[in-house]
């Protein structure tokens, strides 16, 4: 996997993951970076910017890794705890909407992250770089179906939080306890079947011509109001 930008090659960097080979733009001056990367003894390749655009297609600021695949925990590394906080995605698609995710609940504490592993976004190269290598300090489960998982979580004790525009205001729940904060699809939301599990479901009332927000805003205003409620 590519990794790229400054603030991710520096994560990466500073806490010895494993890197294969450096990617340089043949104008890279960033010293810092460049000394620990020479300290390191790790391959390097300059390339002219075009090169550099056609590899990552993104904001890689003249610098690129390759790194080994992201390594996703499994369930069991993340139910267990007496006041857990779970984030699950129900299909988001968008990789910028996944990473500011990943990037809210790595601030917040959250013990932990489910997704699907079909029709869904996993962790990639424009993750990392939206989650400013967030990713890496993160427990990332990835599920064959969400409904079951949804139940192996409420036979563990957890109470399952939707997130939709009709529900309940989101400032009167409560949150304490083991809980599992569901964020819907872009388009879609919450699929029936996830809807239908969920014991309760949470809205955030608009006062604006818009009547809905952006999945990562919307995930990181609820996590962080169940944060203050526990």
């Amino acid at each position: 996997m590519y990794i790229y930008g400054k603030n991710v090659a520096l994560e990466y960097l500073d806490n010895n993951k494993k890197i294969y080979k450096a990617f340089i733009q043949d104008n890279f001056n960033d010293n810092n970076i460049l000394n620990k990367i020479k300290n390191k003894n790790i391959k390097v390749e300059v390339l002219s910017k075009f090169d550099m655009d056609k590899k990552v297609g993104g904001l890689h600021q003249g610098i690129v890794l390759e790194v080994e695949d992201y390594k996703y925990a499994t369930l069991d590394d993340i139910i267990d705890g007496k006041d857990n906080l779970i984030v699950m995605l129900d299909h988001i698609e968008d990789p910028h909407n996944f990473g500011a995710i990943i990037r809210s609940c790595e601030a917040a504490g959250v013990n932990g992250i489910i997704i699907p592993n079909v029709r869904s976004v996993s962790v990639n190269s424009t993750v990392m770089k939206t989650s400013v290598g967030t990713a890496e300090k993160m427990k990332i489960v990835q599920v064959t179906n969400l409904n079951s998982t949804i139940k192996i979580l409420k036979d563990n004790g957890y109470w399952i939080f939707g997130t939709d525009m009709v529900g309940q205001d989101y400032t009167k729940l409560d949150y304490r306890g083991k809980t599992c904060i569901i964020c819907g699809n872009e388009g879609d939301g919450m699929s029936k079947l996830v809807k239908e599990n969920c014991d309760f479901i949470a809205s955030i009332p608009m006062k604006g011509e818009v009547n809905s927000l952006n999945a990562s805003v919307a995930t990181a205003i609820i996590i962080f109001e169940a944060i203050k409620n526990r």
